[in-house]
């Protein structure tokens, strides 16, 4: 245990700059803040409290990893307007793109870390392991994508890869790629099929899947609409579509 009240300390400045995307990649380091992380196996680098909340973590005072700052350098670095009092300090999580199973989730280009943060907690949630990311889509390590996964992110082997060299790993694996989409050879997502292999994609916010994964796909399937509003989140869609997924699988 260190009690640090400079902003000249190495552990804070670290901190400052790792909130930005350059720096945590150049440090594989990542920001998680609240009690709800203490409830995973994968144990953070550093431990970070707030000096008025240290009666609430006092198993964690013995530990030589854990700093206690003082209530001002502690709001300089806190994202949360009612912060627990806690915040870790966790080294990037290890994924192989070699060891994804017969289902995964692709996110196409994927803009919003809230988005990405709730598909994380969603494919946990479904049983699935494996996402990959094309590259341009938004920082997993993003604090809001962290605060939103709600820890999911520890269970999970999610990669980041050029789109070209995606398309020929499922090229190369024969997966039934169904892409959600609205084209003249779109079905009902109530109506897919799926095989040994699935990869589910959903994309951009804004500008849905890439030509290039669209020309590649086995179906395109769209969520029906019956009000008047002009689309779906996309982490609702993907919910909707996993456990329909889940419900064909399980039938």
């Amino acid at each position: 245990m260190k009690i640090i009240s400079s902003k000249e300390n190495k552990i804070y400045k670290l901190i400052k700059k790792i909130k930005k995307k350059k720096y945590r990649e150049k440090e594989k380091l990542f920001i998680a803040e609240g009690k709800k992380f203490l409830d995973f196996e994968y144990k953070p680098k550093y431990y970070i409290l707030n000096e008025n909340n240290i009666g609430l973590y006092s198993k964690l005072l013995e530990k030589e990893e854990t700093y206690i700052f003082s209530e001002d350098l502690f709001y300089d670095i806190t994202t949360q307007i009612n912060s627990q009092g806690i915040i870790l300090i966790y080294e990037y999580i290890p994924s192989c793109i070699e060891k994804i199973k017969n289902n995964i989730v692709i996110l196409d280009k994927i803009q919003d870390p809230g988005n990405l943060g709730t598909i994380i907690r969603l494919v946990d949630a479904v049983g699935l392991k494996d996402i990959i990311l094309t590259k341009g889509s938004v920082d997993i390590y993003n604090d809001k994508t962290i605060r939103s996964s709600m820890g999911s992110i520890f269970n999970l082997n999610i990669s980041y890869l050029e789109t070209d060299k995606l398309i020929k790993i499922l090229k190369q694996k024969e997966y039934n790629i169904i892409s959600t989409a609205l084209t003249n050879e779109t079905i009902e997502y109530t109506k897919m099929e799926l095989k040994e292999k699935n990869a589910f994609v959903f994309g951009n916010e804004g500008n849905g899947i890439s030509k290039e994964i669209l020309d590649i796909s086995t179906a395109k399937i769209k969520i029906p609409i019956y009000g008047s509003a002009e689309s779906l989140n996309v982490g609702v869609a993907t919910g909707i579509i996993l456990y329909k997924y889940i419900e064909k699988v399980n039938s």
